[in-house]
């Protein structure tokens, strides 16, 4: 097993102290931090995505392992900064809406989404429309992502989006909704561009907007 598949099997089991271990080691023997991306930390969260679709993994799983991908990512993200050589797949603003204050899936979805190569701008909980805004705009963000676990919150949702097409930012950033009440139909209802119905469906439908 090469070095960087015990990475990758050190984050898909949860290891945190393993998979900082790992890239400190690797890091040392001169392995460029750009290739860790590639070739550990998206295919070890990928993985993590597949077993939790398929039922293999449910979210104590899931979080542990993005845990151990964040302990690798803190330590390779001050080496990347002014590498040409690797950009982020995109920027993506993201919260729980004014109102809710649960963030457990919300922080599953930006673990796996920063494992996944996006730089996230992670606002927390209960955030107000203007506080999107202005992140959008300080951080030229291409996505914003809401999540909203109570049905009395879900309409702040179309708050965002109505205050970005105010503010004129609306046909410049894709927006993503989930959370446990919100459908696909609630979705584009209010005009969102697409609905995670998992952290795994979240990662994909974020890489389909930052391509589009």
């Amino acid at each position: 097993m090469t070095l960087f598949e015990e990475l990758q099997q050190a984050i898909i089991d949860g290891k945190a102290p393993v998979a900082k271990e790992l890239t400190e080691r690797m890091l040392k023997e001169g392995v460029r931090p750009a290739e860790f991306f590639p070739k550990a930390i998206i295919p070890a969260m990928d993985e993590v995505g597949r077993r939790m679709r398929e039922c293999e993994f449910f979210i104590p799983e899931v979080l542990i392992a993005a845990r151990a991908a964040r302990g690798a990512t803190d330590i390779l993200r001050p080496l990347l900064v002014g590498d040409e050589s690797i950009r982020p797949v995109g920027t993506v603003v993201c919260g729980t809406v004014k109102g809710d204050l649960h963030d457990i899936g919300k922080n599953i979805v930006a673990m796996m989404l920063e494992s996944a190569g996006f730089r996230i701008v992670d606002l927390g909980v209960d955030v107000a429309p203007e506080k999107i805004i202005e992140a959008v705009r300080q951080h030229q963000a291409n996505i914003v992502a809401m999540s909203a676990l109570l049905t009395t919150t879900m309409v702040n949702m179309k708050a965002v989006i109505e205050a970005l097409a105010a503010a004129g930012l609306r046909d410049k950033v894709k927006v993503l909704v989930g959370g446990a009440p919100v459908t696909d139909t609630w979705a584009h209802s209010i005009g969102a561009d697409g609905y995670g119905k998992d952290a795994p469906a979240a990662v994909e439908l974020a890489r389909q907007l930052a391509a589009a």
